[in-house]
């Protein structure tokens, strides 16, 4: 799915970090969202390595990335140590400045890292999601029917690794609704990856992380603002075009905001490959 890109192992502050890499032309990172890996990107890769050296990493806990234990205040998945990871990996394969894509939830660690390394993102593009404390803020009976994974996966005990880990392909097709915009190598994928109970378990830390301490770094950077261009892309059919105005909320967030709705849902790197293509080429500098 990835002909033409590398795929190797990076060490990022004593963890290991599952990458491709390749392509030509200026540095630009792409991280994945839940419940998929760096995969997720294939149907767009091609197009984008002839212009950038693409960087496509698992994030830490996800894909064939390493998976350490949560801990009790949940940091070890924090969106700021996830993000630290990622400018750590930029940094070995040479690249101090860099452009980033993400999309769900590693859209929520491209915001942190927008934040946290704000001299290393030459331009950012998150997908399809509204900044984190907002969602939480706003919640009402849609959002928790929509988003009920949200609140089952920082259920305390292990209780949600239990139940997922008895069936984990019926957790993941509900999921993606069955996996019908997926290619079957990348479902395949997806489902193997999601088997192993490290995975269900850094998984759902990194959610518990999202309810506490992603909130208390977010609060504690309420004046803070993404200095960086911006670009904001949805589903004309998802849940977050439909309940939310993206932009306005996202330029509560950051000074130089633009963006979209593109055809199709959640999954838009794979629903609408040449849309997503365009949107990226029309803003990130080649």
């Amino acid at each position: 799915m990835f002909e033409g890109l590398k795929q190797q192992r990076v060490d990022a502050d004593g963890l290991t970090i599952n990458l491709r890499t390749g392509g030509d032309g200026p540095p630009l990172l792409l991280l994945h969202g839940y419940p998929q890996t760096h995969v997720m990107w294939h149907r767009i890769a091609p197009a984008l390595a002839e212009r950038f050296t693409l960087v496509i990493p698992d994030l830490r806990g996800f894909g064939d990335s390493s998976k350490p234990a949560g801990d009790e205040a949940h940091a070890t998945y924090s969106k700021r140590a996830l993000a630290s990871d990622q400018v750590r990996v930029m940094e070995q394969l040479g690249f101090d400045r860099f452009q980033v894509v993400g999309h769900d939830r590693g859209a929520r660690v491209t915001h942190r890292m927008c934040l946290d390394h704000a001299d290393r993102v030459e331009k950012a593009v998150v997908i399809d999601i509204v900044p984190t404390a907002a969602v939480y803020a706003m919640a009402d009976r849609d959002m928790a029917t929509a988003y009920f994974h949200w609140f089952f996966l920082i259920q305390p005990n292990e209780l949600p690794e239990q139940l997922i880990g008895a069936d984990p392909d019926l957790w993941l097709d509900h999921l993606t609704s069955g996996g019908a915009h997926f290619a079957p190598e990348a479902l395949a994928e997806y489902r193997r990856c999601f088997r192993d109970p490290a995975t269900i378990h850094a998984t759902c830390e990194e959610y518990r992380a999202a309810a506490t301490i992603d909130l208390e770094h977010d609060a504690a950077d309420e004046g803070w603002q993404v200095e960086c261009p911006l670009l904001v892309l949805w589903g004309d059919r998802g849940f977050v075009g439909r309940h939310y105005d993206p932009l306005t909320l996202w330029r509560e967030k950051a000074r130089d905001v633009c963006g979209a709705p593109l055809p199709g849902g959640h999954f838009l790197a794979e629903e609408a490959p040449k849309e997503m293509v365009d949107a990226l080429l029309g803003f990130l500098n080649p």
